[in-house]
């Protein structure tokens, strides 16, 4: 028959191990030596092997089997300390999991900071991230497979949903600093980007079709992601919009140029807390909409992002032509 051990078996031989001895262990769990004695006894007869060497010492040493029954021993108590840690948080509310979809408009480090904290708050709450360009994120938040979503193109106004603002991005048009209009070394015209290719995220949501974001360029090319549109126009095939906080270092060390381009709208973009009416956030979900508004409220804005960068570019007539 297949060993069966229970629990508190499996306790005492872990607590006699790590406390050296038959009597500290008793001790410790506040039993007689005599029972402690017993139970390993009959842990051993189940697992029909010694657990202990127990002549020639005064003290019990882990025999080669019991150093290998010793780590399953740990890991299953652990196992049952995180089931009893998420029993307790589901009896007092809180969830199981949080599913969250963050827009690419959303800062990286600030991302980075509320899952970092949310992981030390919530040890036993599991986390399902989803990240996507454009309408994805409130495609995912109103089809009921993300809890919340964090991020903007709010496209449309919906009465299922609740939307707080609680931050902002915005879009900085930039090039390679060897394209053709990174070189002109001037405020740039719609003439002037009119022939040059345009890199341009296609969204594969359906909630943004037919509409275009600051497409100013005759030749387009359309790319599905803003990591791939990131790499193109490092590598000088175009030219198009990131978002301000996503290129910060590539703009400190001369990677990308920022263009003077009145043409393109650089206001700031609204960042969005987003969820359906019918599905209220738990404790965990809820913590991470009121992190992400702290964060937001702390990053840069457009002045401060060009000071930022003016450092790194001092004199660039282009930064003083915006």
């Amino acid at each position: 028959m297949l060993p069966n051990p229970t629990l508190d078996q499996l306790q005492v031989f872990l607590t006699v191990a790590e406390s050296g001895s038959f009597s500290a262990a008793s001790r410790a769990l506040n039993r007689a030596q005599s029972v402690i004695s017993y139970t390993i006894a009959n842990l051993e007869a189940q697992l029909e092997m010694p657990l202990f060497e127990r002549s020639g010492s005064r003290q019990p040493r882990l025999t080669d089997a019991g150093r290998v029954m010793l780590e399953d021993a740990r890991r299953i108590l652990s196992d049952l300390q995180v089931m009893r840690a998420r029993v307790k948080g589901l009896k007092t509310g809180l969830e199981a999991e949080v599913a969250v979809a963050i827009s690419v408009m959303v800062p990286v480090h600030a991302t980075v900071d509320v899952l970092r904290e949310f992981r030390d708050r919530f040890p036993y709450v599991s986390l399902r991230l989803d990240t996507g360009e454009l309408g994805s994120m409130l495609e995912l938040v109103t089809s009921g497979k993300s809890t919340i979503g964090i991020g903007g193109s709010v496209v449309k106004q919906d009465d299922a949903l609740v939307i707080e603002r609680i931050g902002h991005s915005f879009m900085m048009p930039v090039a390679a600093p060897t394209h053709p209009l990174a070189l002109l070394g001037r405020p740039l015209t719609l003439a002037d980007v009119r022939e040059e290719v345009q890199l341009v995220v296609t969204d594969a949501s359906n909630l943004t079709n037919g509409k275009d974001f600051n497409v100013l360029s005759y030749k387009i090319w359309h790319l599905s992601d803003i990591a791939t549109k990131h790499q193109l126009i490092r590598g000088g095939l175009g030219w198009g919009g990131l978002p301000a906080s996503f290129i910060m270092e590539d703009l400190q060390k001369g990677r990308l140029v920022p263009l003077a381009l009145d043409a393109y709208d650089q206001s700031e973009y609204p960042l969005y807390a987003i969820r359906k009416v019918d599905n209220p956030p738990g404790p965990a979900a809820a913590w991470m909409i009121e992190a992400f508004r702290s964060r937001l409220a702390r990053c840069p804005n457009q002045e401060d992002f060009k000071s930022a960068v003016e450092m790194f570019h001092p004199g660039d007539k282009r930064l003083a032509a915006e």
